[in-house]
């Protein structure tokens, strides 16, 4: 069964296995850094619980919960 970034609980980090879709977002989120092989950690949810927050190369990421689905660990 495959987990995406979206299933990480807060404080858990994981590493990307790849980007499930090839659309605009994908491509986006390759742009920002989430890359296979990158370590993410997800930090928190906003309070309605989207969007969430990760950390991944030393920096902070906010992510809607859909994108985030995208990203397979």
């Amino acid at each position: 069964m495959t987990r995406s970034a979206a299933d990480l609980a807060t404080g858990e980090s994981a590493r990307v296995v790849r980007i499930v879709e090839a659309d605009e977002v994908s491509r986006r989120l390759l742009e920002m850094g989430v890359t296979p092989g990158v370590e993410i950690r997800r930090l928190g949810a906003a309070p309605l619980g989207d969007p969430l927050e990760f950390e991944l190369r030393g920096y902070r990421l906010s992510l809607r919960r859909k994108e985030a689905e995208q990203v397979e660990i």
